[in-house]
């Protein structure tokens, strides 16, 4: 078979379908957690004219970009448990590794960006509305989102140029390194040359990232009060492990040898990479985040006066 091919066949979550009713299950929960988190994220930055700030412009950007990464692969995945069907086709397919890389790809150059802005904010308060101006954040902004475009272009179209030799896919979703599988012997060293490359960008973004919250970190040391270089901490260090979570999971996904992997392992895996950062986000980002709670408070009480009056 080659890559004209009108459909491809995914993995089941299990033969056995109470596993099978399992999987979906925790797969949809996860998802609605990730969903209405996020969705809380958004509602509070966009109606609340005090947090229009660089930070929470920042923050309402990876809510949206967190919902597209997980929508792209999950609904597809319930849909297809609860329809007792595997199939998807060549164009759904396309569009599941061009959007999943592009989403994914979104988090983790916004997260780099996200660290530099609170670098600024900490180690040089009195420049930070000069540096971190509109027009600067809007250009990181489109500098991301243009990255992470080429980024997800690029894989898409060098996997869908290889010719397959299957059409089964060993996993419930598009994932490039199971397509790279069933590609034809000797077809696929392209598309391996540019994972490694993307691998190495991340790479490159986490130690960016480690080594700013390390001189955050010597800047908050400085702090006479306890308590701020307590806040300081519980902030900073939650962001460094989500972001090792999911590169670690991420580039163990992609470069290691799934020839002989099982589908419990792949299963986890996934779920460590995919879904797990995206739900974790709200929390460590936005929820525990005073101002946060102030604006939800303040929409909260302005949506119950309105339905009294109605």
């Amino acid at each position: 078979m080659d890559n004209d091919t009108s459909e491809f066949i995914l993995s089941e979550f299990s033969e056995i379908w109470e596993l099978q009713i399992m999987h979906m299950a925790l797969l949809l929960i996860l998802y609605l957690m990730t969903l209405s988190g996020n969705l809380v994220i958004i509602s509070a930055i966009v109606f609340d004219q005090h947090l229009h700030t660089p930070m929470y412009f920042f923050l309402l950007n990876l809510a949206i970009q967190d919902i597209g990464s997980i929508s792209v692969i999950v609904p597809k995945a319930v849909f297809n448990s609860l329809m007792n069907v595997r199939t998807i086709s060549h164009s759904g397919c396309v569009a599941q590794v061009m959007f999943f890389f592009f989403f994914t790809a979104c988090d983790v150059y916004l997260l780099t960006v996200m660290a530099y802005d609170r670098y600024i904010a900490i180690c040089n308060p009195l420049h930070y509305e000069m540096i971190m101006n509109r027009n600067a954040c809007t250009k990181m902004i489109g500098g991301v989102w243009t990255a992470s475009l080429l980024n997800a272009s690029l894989h898409s179209t060098v996997t869908f140029m290889t010719p397959f030799c299957s059409n089964i896919i060993d996993q419930f979703y598009c994932e490039i390194p199971y397509l790279l599988k069933i590609a034809c012997p000797g077809l696929y060293v392209s598309e391996t040359g540019v994972i490694i490359f993307s691998s190495a960008l991340a790479v490159g973004c986490f130690i960016f990232v480690l080594v700013t919250y390390v001189r955050v970190f010597s800047a908050v040391l400085r702090i006479p009060s306890v308590e701020g270089r307590t806040k300081a901490f519980s902030t900073c260090l939650p962001h460094i492990i989500v972001f090792f979570i999911f590169l670690f999971t991420a580039s163990f996904a992609y470069l290691r040898d799934i020839s002989d992997s099982t589908p419990d392992l792949d299963f986890i895996i996934t779920i460590m990479y995919s879904i797990v950062p995206p739900m974790m986000n709200p929390l460590i980002y936005s929820l525990r985040n005073k101002d946060i709670k102030l604006s939800l408070s303040r929409l909260y009480s302005h949506m119950t006066l309105h339905f009294k009056a109605i």
